[in-house]
């Protein structure tokens, strides 16, 4: 089997969703790195015309893949021949299919405002925070209740819809500044649901990759730009004039 390209940017939580989906049922891959800077200019935009990652290249079936979801669940279709990550029964795969709808109309758009308004907006607006830090323990709310007496969300094995929420809910931390260990407070069955997972052989190594990545482009965990750069505005601004931010 060749390896799957994956094309990443390192900061963002989407591409690792897809990675530790990878790593879980050992299928080979190799990354496309890029830098903010690249994924709206070509060769990237020819890939995904909406400029976003990941997307992915399998030439072992010769497609090409954007929007995190539907690579996860085309890699799952097509690789998880042993239902590892899945179950192939009606109801339990639909029902994987609806968390993962949740997870990419829920948790992906709101956690992602949440950090925009609390991280990388120039203005603190209090009222912004405060509605979309809600709209995060909302979902946490949610994933909370439906976990009370079960492992995981569908079945009685991790899935791949388990996987989907880990990236985000790893990082809340950076999202809302709060201290690591208070990030599921008053939501325990999420925590013990996302620490089973964390435990596990493939979400540690996708960790270290990630970390290698960040070192390698010289950023910041919490804020994903470059050090130097003291706002997103101004790591947004020295990128359109063309500058080299990694430098």
């Amino acid at each position: 089997m060749k390896p799957i390209r994956v094309w990443i940017t390192p900061p963002g939580p989407n591409s690792w969703k897809v990675v530790v989906v990878l790593e879980e049922l050992g299928v080979p891959y190799e990354f496309k790195v890029m830098g903010f800077a690249d994924v709206k200019k070509k060769p990237f935009t020819d890939i995904n015309p909406n400029g976003r990652v990941p997307a992915i290249e399998d030439p072992n079936t010769d497609i090409t893949l954007w929007e995190s979801g539907a690579i996860v669940q085309y890699i799952i279709e097509q690789y998880d021949v042993k239902k590892i990550l899945t179950y192939d029964t009606l109801k339990e795969k639909h029902q994987l299919n609806q968390w993962l709808q949740f997870q990419m109309s829920g948790q992906g758009p709101y956690y992602g405002v949440s950090a925009w308004f609390n991280v990388l907006h120039p203005e603190k607006i209090p009222s912004a925070i405060e509605r979309y830090n809600d709209q995060l323990k909302r979902v946490l709310g949610v994933l909370e209740s439906w976990l009370e007496n079960r492992q995981w969300l569908v079945g009685d094995k991790i899935t791949y819809a388990d996987w989907a929420f880990v990236p985000w809910n790893d990082r809340i931390n950076d999202v809302i500044f709060c201290k690591p260990e208070d990030k599921f407070v008053g939501f325990p069955n999420v925590q013990a649901w996302h620490e089973r997972m964390i435990s596990r052989p493939a979400w540690k190594k996708t960790v270290e990759i990630r970390a290698g990545l960040m070192e390698e482009q010289g950023l910041q965990n919490g804020t994903g730009r470059p050090a130097r750069f003291k706002s997103h505005q101004e790591y947004e601004a020295a990128i359109a004039r063309g500058e080299d931010v990694h430098a």
